[in-house]
């Protein structure tokens, strides 16, 4: 054999092929990035996130159009708003949850807002991850809001609410806690 076999040989022996155990590590590593990507951006997008403003400003703005903002402030005229649970205690299951949105300068509740739940979730018992499922009720009576609600098990559920009052710009955003027993 030629010096030039034998350093062919060496060459192809340190330059040989990854097995079939590198390759499928190398595939289930890219799996569980792209698993942890997906989720990342699924908690982002729904909201369960918000990145810190002091990383944002420190991003390209074409990145950060993209990111997901904190919840904007109430505008100044909004503060003297705030929901009212009525029933701060209800049975677990099916249940009407109902509040009151009052106008805390005149004592008196806003007959003609217009309130939408955003969430409904047991983030105050450590489980922001389970959920109930609502929807708008007829109002009971002037400055009352219903809401049709499923609370899944007992323990602390957390609702989160929005209102628009006609003439002010913005929008009221409350969250109330009840406790859903047996």
């Amino acid at each position: 054999m030629t010096g030039r076999e034998d350093f062919f040989d060496a060459y192809q022996e340190e330059h040989r092929p990854a097995g079939r155990g590198a390759w499928l590590l190398l595939g289930l590593v890219l799996i569980v990035a792209a698993l942890a990507g997906a989720g990342a951006g699924y908690g982002l997008a729904r909201g369960a996130w918000v990145i810190p403003g002091a990383v944002a400003a420190r991003l390209p703005e074409p990145v950060a159009a993209w990111l997901p903002k904190g919840a904007p402030l109430m505008p100044p005229d909004l503060k003297d708003y705030s929901f009212e649970l009525l029933d701060p205690e209800t049975k677990s299951g099916e249940a009407t949850l109902r509040v009151r949105l009052l106008d805390k300068r005149a004592g008196k509740p806003v007959a003609d807002a217009l309130v939408y739940a955003r969430r409904l979730d047991m983030a105050p018992d450590g489980m922001p991850t389970m959920t109930g499922k609502m929807k708008p009720e007829a109002s009971p009576e002037a400055g009352i809001y219903a809401f049709r609600a499923n609370l899944a098990m007992e323990g602390r559920w957390r609702l989160s609410l929005a209102a628009k009052v006609p003439g002010k710009t913005g929008t009221v955003q409350d969250q109330l806690v009840l406790r859903a027993v047996e």
